[in-house]
């Protein structure tokens, strides 16, 4: 179970279906092509041009990937599952994979609409959940399937609407949450039988600032009920054997306190910021006596790392960690005296550690995928038996990989703090004066910037391209504290952290700001448009999807979705202090005349994260700022900034869902990139260089 990474990514408020631009609603059309007026005709059209080219290459760099391992197989006690995004598909253990039935398929419902987003099986393998996502909506469906019999049947379906959460007690009980309004404060009972369904309502939320989901401990003993805010939560429990008695809770809320639990052998194993400067620790307690008094410490990151997700197996506990500079290693502890700790380095490129999917799987063993944005995922495995990590055999080994490097990096911020910051290049650290660079951040909810593989990104590795990934301050990269630093009061400090990331990989000789662009979705448009405002000439475009851009305007208003609840991320503006604050760095409240990089901004019309008047508001002013600008320079002097609104219809806040829609969105990026960066003939000349050193296939890290 990712105890800590599950219940932060259902917490987020930012984190899009797409249709080709030219074939869109005219209404949309005329607006995307009237925002892009800067523009010369001939500027568009080679704008357009280019996105079908980069669709041609994305769908090579597509296929050239499509056989490394992902996470869609899980096990059950008889069979092998696999799941494609649209069907669910089975055979039997020890049998040959192509022999597979399909027992499930998104068009059965009716409507034949939907992506399949999560999977549980019962615990003796006779029912499946399934939810569902609507196509252009976060609209979800709960589908259960009766797994009796060689083939399901498909009229044994039962819909459950508005299902976020959900997991299985017995084969005939199920708990699961429901959201509306983008709020999820309540979780529910439904109890099978062979006569008919009862559903119960055994937890409803009071405080709106909490998020509520529904988890189970890996051994399948506990479904817990986990409540979550920005800055406590509390969780209750009911016990498999006794599912239809009422939850107990274990420790009641309280400011500034955050746990997780799992459950092995009648103990609760909590992870509770219970630490040093507040940060995850491991303390075990009895299950009969689960309050916070009974609560005894077992394991504490050591100094410079921390914590960042466990699984419990049968005698161990393992543990994801990362150190001051981003990199990720493996720590395990046995459950039982004397508590031996084991550390297991990773490979150096490793920047994501993604689980396996499970069912109801032997509890001995951890099998997890490792990759980064540009090396594709590897099997790995954990036996708790033999206390050793290994890699698996996959295809991902036969996959011809060019030399590239990993470097990691510190940027010296504002006040002196040192912000990691992580490279990825083909070229040598002294050959990227001329290179285009690429800029990542988030920065905000304690989340990770997403750093798992991208085939899109590998492309413009393979480009000659430097990819920076700048792990600010209001991310979760260096813990809770490092959440805590670039929050609420201190949200500035993830802009200035931004921006000594960019001066310093400048200063370093990487890149320079004619060829440096930086992208951002959602929460992390916050700091991109900060740093827009007051160092516009660090950036020569940006791109921003499903944009947060109005934060006082939004978190003024309590009456839309999520503005309540997300109080502990960037204030309060009935308090004048937080007021003032937000207004100090809000992009849309701090836009000026001068000249701007170039913006492509991805907006969603139905998007009720992110509200598309604050995102209409911030392009006109924006156009408006360039405008007065411009009208008082030498038509001679400086380039004019293009500011381009693809305005896409729907409410999905996530991104396409559909293979082909994403593919349009991701080549409409890129074509922007290089159009504005000028860069067809430098790439040209990048990729014949790299070609013509016949790179062997090995991947190194430079001594920094």
């Amino acid at each position: 179970m990712n105890l800590i990474t599950s219940s932060c990514l259902l917490l987020l408020r930012s984190v899009s279906r797409n249709i080709h631009w030219r074939n869109i609603h005219p209404f949309i059309s005329r607006l995307y092509t009237e925002t892009t007026s800067e523009l010369s005709k001939g500027h568009l059209q080679k704008l357009r041009d280019q996105e079908q080219r980069f669709k041609r290459r994305l769908h090579s760099v597509h296929r050239k990937f499509a056989d490394v391992p992902e996470n869609s197989e899980f096990q059950g006690q008889h069979h092998v599952y696999f799941e494609d995004g649209k069907g669910i598909y089975r055979s039997n253990l020890g049998e040959d994979a192509q022999e597979m039935l399909e027992v499930f398929n998104t068009d059965w419902g009716g409507d034949g609409y939907g992506t399949i987003q999560r999977v549980r099986l019962s615990p003796s393998e006779t029912m499946l959940a399934i939810t569902v996502k609507k196509d252009h909506h976060e609209e979800t469906k709960c589908v259960l399937v009766h797994l009796d019999g060689d083939i399901p049947q498909q009229k044994s379906l039962l819909v459950l609407d508005n299902v976020i959460s959900f997991e299985w007690a017995t084969d005939d009980i199920l708990f699961y949450s429901t959201q509306k309004t983008l709020q999820c404060l309540r979780v529910f009972r439904l109890h099978l039988s062979d006569s008919d369904v009862q559903t119960t309502l055994v937890y409803e939320e009071k405080d709106p600032e909490f998020f509520v989901e529904v988890s189970r401990s890996r051994d399948q003993k506990l479904v817990t009920i986990n409540c979550s805010s920005k800055i406590s939560s509390e969780v209750w429990f009911v016990d498999s054997k006794t599912p239809l008695s009422f939850p107990t809770l274990i420790q009641s809320r309280q400011p500034g306190l955050l746990y997780y639990v799992e459950h092995s052998n009648n103990y609760l194993f909590i992870l509770a910021n219970t630490g040093t400067n507040q940060e995850y620790q491991l303390l075990r307690a009895p299950l009969g006596s689960p309050s916070m008094p009974h609560w005894m410490p077992l394991f504490s990151a050591v100094p410079g790392t921390v914590i960042k997700d466990m699984e419990l197996l049968r005698g161990h506990c393992v543990f994801t960690v990362k150190d001051s500079q981003c990199r990720l290693q493996i720590q395990t502890l046995s459950t039982q005296e004397p508590y031996q700790l084991n550390t297991h380095q990773l490979p150096h490129w490793v920047c994501d550690l993604s689980p396996q999917r499970v069912g109801t799987v032997d509890r001995g063993s951890f099998g997890f995928l490792l990759s980064s944005p540009v090396h594709p995922p590897v099997r790995y495995i954990y036996s708790s038996r033999e206390q050793k990590l290994s890699i698996t055999e996959d295809k991902s080994k036969y996959i011809s990989l060019p030399e590239f490097n990993t470097t990691r990096l510190q940027a010296a911020s504002q006040d002196g703090t040192l912000v990691p910051l992580t490279l990825f290049h083909m070229p040598a650290l002294s050959e990227l004066q001329k290179a285009p660079l690429l800029l990542h951040v988030y920065g905000a909810y304690g989340v990770d910037l997403n750093m798992a593989f991208s085939p899109e990104k590998r492309l413009l590795l393979e480009d000659g391209w430097a990819l920076a990934y700048c792990h600010v301050r209001g991310g979760g990269e260096r813990g809770l504290a490092w959440h805590r630093a670039g929050s609420v009061l201190q949200k500035r400090r993830g802009v200035e952290d931004l921006a000594a990331c960019i001066q310093s990989l400048h200063r370093l000789g990487v890149s320079h700001p004619a060829l440096t662009a930086l992208t951002a979705r959602s929460a992390g448009a916050v700091l991109a448009g900060a740093l827009c405002n007051h160092n516009p000439q660090l950036l020569r475009s940006v791109i921003l999807q499903a944009p947060f851009l109005d934060v006082l305007g939004t978190m003024q208003d309590p009456s839309l979705p999520l503005t309540v609840e997300e109080r502990g991320e960037w204030g309060d503006p009935s308090i004048k202090e937080h007021k003032d604050n937000i207004a100090s760095y809000c992009p849309c409240h701090n836009i000026r005349p001068q000249l701007y990089p170039s913006m492509l901004i991805t907006a969603y019309s139905e998007d009720h994260r992110v509200p598309l008047s604050g995102v209409m508001k911030y392009v006109e002013r924006l156009k408006k700022a360039i405008q007065m600008r411009t009208t008082h320079v030498d038509v001679n002097e400086a380039r004019v900034p293009a500011v381009i609104l693809d305005l896409q219809p729907g409410g999905d806040h996530f991104g396409p869902e559909d293979f082909n829609l994403s593919l349009n969105e991701c080549a409409r990026q890129l074509a922007f990139l290089h159009t504005e960066l000028g860069l067809d003939q430098q790439i040209t000349r990048w990729r014949q260089k790299a070609r013509s050193k016949k790179l062997t296939g090995k991947s190194h890290e430079p001594q920094n």
